[in-house]
């Protein structure tokens, strides 16, 4: 019995640790690219354009990490399903850290022309495909430690990351905002991403300490690691991975619009001081984080697809009401606005983990839950910027925009329910044999 977890097994402090600080230094390398791409991108990298261009094009590079997530699932999630968690967990950090350095020392366009913006949109595309195999790894590295009826809990560990990303990410742009526009515009920027150097060294100390769960070690032992896990998740579950990517619209949606585009809408258009947001939302993430552990003890009680289709209505039913507290210009609405819209991500954050884990085999769970995380996130994340940009220029109002939103959140909601009878659990998906593709573990 004894023999079935391995003897340098972590402890649950190692998995909340090494779920927790990695995925809270991968987001914070990723949210400090989309906040550096509302204030200083465009100016900096796309001066030759006009002012709603120059933010478009900047949120296009932005939109590009979000394209090479879904490649970085499958190609991180492949080898995750085949090697383990552990190891992809540490290139993943390594891929989006390093990335995230080299933006910070990387020339303008005033220094050498089209080469900057180039050189942007590689490292960009890097970082994204780093942070494409990061949230799978994360999560499973917590829920496989997990008894069933806790793996919403240890699956919210992961899910800290990403409001802690917020709320560092603002920390540092905040801390440097003080300094003069020109100051600010020549190198205080690049402040944010060099630190990210210093928290890529922590991660990894933390990282390497860790062990793939015993139910991933059973598959190696057993001989039932899949061949191409890819191709037996479309395979066995195309539905449940076109649902689940659906399902995963929502949160980004919702996040993006308020940590991304808002910073450009309410200092252009509604008239707020940047420092006025980045507090705004700075104090709307410790909530985030608060209704995580809220959503996830509800979801091991309740049932995860319950908790999150909750928190999907509830990203169908706000985005009119957010942008119209914070179009009255007062500091304590918009602040309002966004604590709320951090209830609606928090609810569903805190029910995905659980959820995503239990309905994908373990013998191709990292590349389901990473695939169908990223796809999600594509549509709800990469474009919505670029989208309400673009409807606000059309349109003049914030009411197109909020529809859209709430047109992404209805997907979301109508696939969570479908999971019910698309879904295959843990235990539907044990019920079959290894089939052909399974081989041998190397």
């Amino acid at each position: 019995m004894a023999s079935q977890r391995p003897p340098t097994g972590p402890s649950k402090k190692g998995i909340f640790a090494a779920s927790l600080v990695g995925t809270s230094i991968e987001w914070y390398d990723y949210y400090i690219f989309g906040t550096a791409a509302a204030l200083v991108f465009g100016s900096l990298f796309y001066p030759e354009f006009s002012s709603v261009a120059g933010t478009i094009a900047a949120f296009g590079t932005f939109a590009v990490g979000f394209i090479a997530r879904p490649l970085g699932a499958a190609v991180i999630g492949h080898f995750g399903d085949r090697i383990g968690r552990k190891s992809m967990l540490v290139l993943t950090l390594l891929l989006t850290g390093g990335s995230t350095f080299l933006i910070g020392v990387l020339p303008t366009y005033a220094a050498i022309g089209i080469g900057a913006p180039l050189l942007l949109l590689v490292l960009r595309l890097i970082q994204g495909f780093g942070v494409g195999g990061e949230w799978g790894g994360a999560i499973l590295i917590a829920t496989e430690h997990a008894s069933p009826r806790r793996r919403a809990v240890y699956g919210s560990f992961a899910q800290f990351g990403v409001p802690i990303g917020v709320l560092t990410s603002n920390l540092a742009f905040l801390a440097v905002s003080g300094m003069s526009d020109e100051n600010f515009m020549t190198y205080g920027w690049r402040i944010p991403f060099l630190i990210s150097l210093l928290l890529v060294i922590v991660g990894f100390l933390v990282r390497s300490r860790l062990a793939d769960a015993p139910e991933f070690q059973k598959a190696k032992q057993e001989n039932t690691v899949s061949k191409v896990p890819a191709a037996e998740l479309f395979r066995r579950r195309p539905r449940t991975l076109v649902l689940a990517s659906l399902a995963a619209i929502a949160p980004p949606a919702v996040g993006y619009t308020v940590i991304v585009y808002m910073l450009t809408y309410g200092t252009m258009v509604v008239g707020f001081e940047r420092n006025t947001l980045l507090t705004l939302i700075l104090v709307s993430t410790v909530v985030w984080m608060g209704v995580i552990v809220a959503s996830a003890l509800l979801s091991d009680r309740f049932g995860s697809k319950k908790i999150y289709a909750l928190g999907a209505l509830t990203a169908v039913l706000w985005p009119i009401p957010m942008f119209g507290l914070v179009n009255t210009g007062d500091a304590g609405l918009a602040l309002l606005a966004f604590i709320v819209a951090a209830i609606v991500q928090g609810i569903m954050a805190g029910a995905q983990g659980g959820l995503f884990t239990e309905i994908f085999d373990v013998h191709f769970r990292y590349s389901g839950i990473a695939i169908a995380y990223q796809l999600g996130g594509m549509i709800g994340g990469a474009v919505t910027p670029i989208v309400a940009t673009a409807l606000f220029g059309a349109y003049g109002s914030s009411l197109p925009i909020a529809c859209y939103v709430m047109g992404l959140s209805l997907v979301s909601l109508l696939a969570v329910l479908g999971l019910r009878q698309n879904g295959g659990s843990v235990r539907d998906e044990r019920a079959h044999a290894p089939t052909a593709e399974t081989e041998p573990a190397a």
